[in-house]
């Protein structure tokens, strides 16, 4: 992880793509405990540190997670999550060229908890959530399409199940239809920017990840 902003209430992270935001089965250290760890020697401080978790990336996405740094903080973040005031832009990979050059996509998600995967349709089903998010392509390289994604609403697995139901899955995402993995076990997805009006301070708040130092993603050439 490396801190990309910090002050009094709030700490924003670029997460890599190995990374869990909260413990899990797995027992491996979360990114709470590495972002604890991280303030506990930089304050030297004794005793615990408090860090809120506000929101999460799945482990195999990279990029920016926003932590609280008090409970004032925590308590209104959650609030504007909830509420859609904490605006996400993610880029993501994908191998196929997408049908326009950018949409808005709108799909009923259903999510079977036993398979950890959510479903798109095109209408709605007992027990779907609405999702909606807007798409642009920004850049292409030999092989692949860059796309920017600004959520509208946030349900799980949201991007790569819309992506993936539009025909265009996300590279290394064999969960929604990708033909092959990444050797490091990421997807290319990327929590891109993040932009909301400060809890506290009330002052904007906009901040920017760089995207991995992989070969994949420094060749693509802007359109």
């Amino acid at each position: 992880m490396t801190v990309v902003y910090e002050d009094n209430h709030i700490i924003i992270v670029n997460k890599t793509a190995s990374e869990i935001v909260q413990g899990d089965k797995t027992g491996d250290t979360p990114l709470s405990e590495t972002v604890k760890q991280y303030l506990k020697e930089k304050y030297q401080k004794p005793g615990n540190v408090f860090i809120g978790v506000t929101h999460r990336l799945d482990r195999p996405v990279s990029g920016l997670v926003v932590f609280a740094k008090t409970s004032k903080a925590l308590s209104r973040l959650n609030e504007m999550f909830k509420n859609g005031e904490v605006k996400k832009t993610y880029w993501a990979v994908v191998k196929n060229e997408p049908p326009q050059l950018e949409g808005d996509l709108v799909h009923y998600l259903v999510r079977n908890e036993k398979q950890n995967k959510s479903y798109a349709y095109d209408t709605e089903k007992p027990g779907s959530k609405r999702a909606e998010l807007h798409y642009r392509l920004i850049g292409r390289s030999q092989n692949y399409f860059l796309l920017e994604v600004d959520l509208k609403t946030g349900r799980h697995h949201q991007i790569r199940c819309q992506l993936a139901k539009m025909g265009c899955p996300i590279k290394g995402d064999l969960k929604y239809g990708s033909p092959r993995s990444n050797p490091d076990g990421s997807i290319c997805l990327h929590a891109r920017r993040v932009r909301f009006v400060h809890p506290v301070s009330k002052l904007p708040i906009e901040v920017e990840a760089p995207v991995p130092a992989t070969t994949l993603w420094q060749e693509f050439r802007m359109l």
